[in-house]
């Protein structure tokens, strides 16, 4: 009874919220049960990349190869990094997701997105040893005044128990944005644009790192974030993505 009681208040306090700011879908704005949410519609048209998937590249299989199979792509160019999921593939839906985080600042949508790439890379986050996310440079920082890649590690934090660290990686040359480039630019953008802080490497050592970015492309810059992270000693790292591109060769973000 004590407990009911105590929760009264908790309750009448969420009613009062949602009666003077309802509850709206991050994509199309109807009304939902539940803030950071999606309304069922909005959630039926994400394309989940629910295993069985590419244990390197975190493509869907069309069917089951087996714990640790890597794809015929994988095989061909292996990724530096060891392991990857993302928690769907990006497209209309999914990119309103990535944009209102990025670009308008809407940490509700981040809330969500950090919730299903807990559920996607909950393998990755078990083994991990530490979380970082895909620093910005500076300047970018300063412009955006938000990394969206480092909330989202914050919130894995959050919600896995496993520490994270926003000063171990960093962007030290300022880059081209990314958007529109083909993989051969993208890559020859971002060579040597990451390095690990010296006094951070120890930190490194004999770890299993988990790279966290918003979503991935090409692969392009969490190739140069694994080289610098493995050349300081960590002796694994795996990417843990929101969305994926399912066509890199035409990249659009």
């Amino acid at each position: 009874m004590q407990t009911r009681l105590t929760a009264l208040p908790a309750r009448l306090w969420r009613a009062a919220v949602d009666l003077a700011a309802p509850s709206l879908c991050l994509c199309c704005g109807t009304a939902v049960g539940e803030p950071a949410s999606l309304c069922l519609p909005c959630w039926a048209r994400l394309q989940h990349l629910d295993e069985p998937v590419c244990d390197a590249l975190g493509t869907p299989f069309a069917y089951d190869q087996g714990e640790g199979a890597v794809s015929a792509a994988a095989l061909s160019d292996p990724p530096p990094w060891d392991r990857s999921r993302a928690a769907v593939i990006f497209d209309e839906t999914s990119g309103r997701l990535v944009h209102a985080l990025k670009y308008q600042d809407r940490q509700e949508a981040g809330l969500l997105m950090a919730r299903m790439m807990a559920r996607a890379g909950r393998r990755l986050l078990a083994e991990a040893d530490v979380i970082l996310p895909v620093p910005l440079h500076r300047f970018r920082l300063w412009q955006r005044r938000f990394n969206q890649s480092a909330f989202l590690a914050q919130r894995l934090c959050l919600l896995s128990g496993k520490p994270w660290r926003h000063d171990v990686l960093l962007r030290v040359r300022r880059t081209r944005a990314q958007v529109g480039l083909g993989l051969a630019e993208r890559r020859s953008n971002v060579k040597a644009a990451f390095l690990v802080r010296p006094e951070a490497a120890a930190a490194l050592a004999g770890k299993t790192v988990l790279l966290v970015d918003d979503v991935r492309t090409t692969g392009a810059t969490a190739e140069a974030c694994t080289e610098a992270l493995k050349k300081a000693g960590a002796a694994r790292v795996s990417l843990l993505s929101f969305a994926l591109v399912p066509a890199p060769a035409r990249p659009h973000i």
